[in-house]
């Protein structure tokens, strides 16, 4: 059997919550449940569980560009809703990995894809947001670590009209799957 992974991408309450900082708001909490039932069903099935979550510095030259968001330690960094209810129910199962990232590419100078390749995943499945910001580019870095990718339409979201075009692009540019 593949093994294969779900990609978890900044679900965080400066994302999705009315109140964040950065927030993609109706859109992504109405992906959280498609994203729990998701990850319920790949850690019945023993794949990985990957939450990537932007952890920012208060000073990150990052917020030249974005409004201050997922600080380090903060509530905005915390997972939104039911996905910290299911992350800390899960937490102990060695198949659910929290990935902090810096960048938008989950696998930039993260090690994630050594963790991965160390699991023999041979696919990373993307869900989260934004679909044309940090969901493409981990798409672009999943494949450029060698992965097979899957994006799942039901499952994420962005602020902007984009998410399809990005979308359309995985799958032209990584050979990405399309999941409805």
């Amino acid at each position: 059997m593949t093994k294969e992974a779900l990609l978890i991408v900044d679900m965080s309450n400066d994302f999705v919550a009315d109140d964040g900082s950065l927030t993609v708001g109706k859109p992504a909490q109405e992906i959280v449940p498609y994203i729990v039932e998701k990850a319920n069903e790949f850690l019945t099935n023993d794949q990985i569980v990957v939450v990537a979550m932007d952890a920012h510095e208060e000073n990150d030259p990052h917020f030249e560009l974005w409004p201050a968001h997922n600080v380090v330690g903060t509530k905005g960094q915390q997972l939104y809703g039911d996905l910290f209810t299911w992350f800390n129910e899960h937490q102990s199962n060695p198949n659910v990995l929290m990935q902090p990232k810096t960048n938008y590419n989950a696998f930039f100078k993260t090690g994630l894809a050594e963790k991965l390749k160390a699991s023999d995943v041979e696919k990373v499945h993307v869900v989260g947001v934004c679909t044309d910001i940090c969901d493409f580019l981990t798409v672009a870095g999943a494949d450029a670590e060698g992965f097979k990718t899957a994006i799942h339409k039901r499952g994420v979201a962005t602020f902007t009209d984009l998410g399809d075009t990005f979308i359309s692009h995985m799958k032209i540019c990584f050979f990405t799957e399309i999941i409805e």
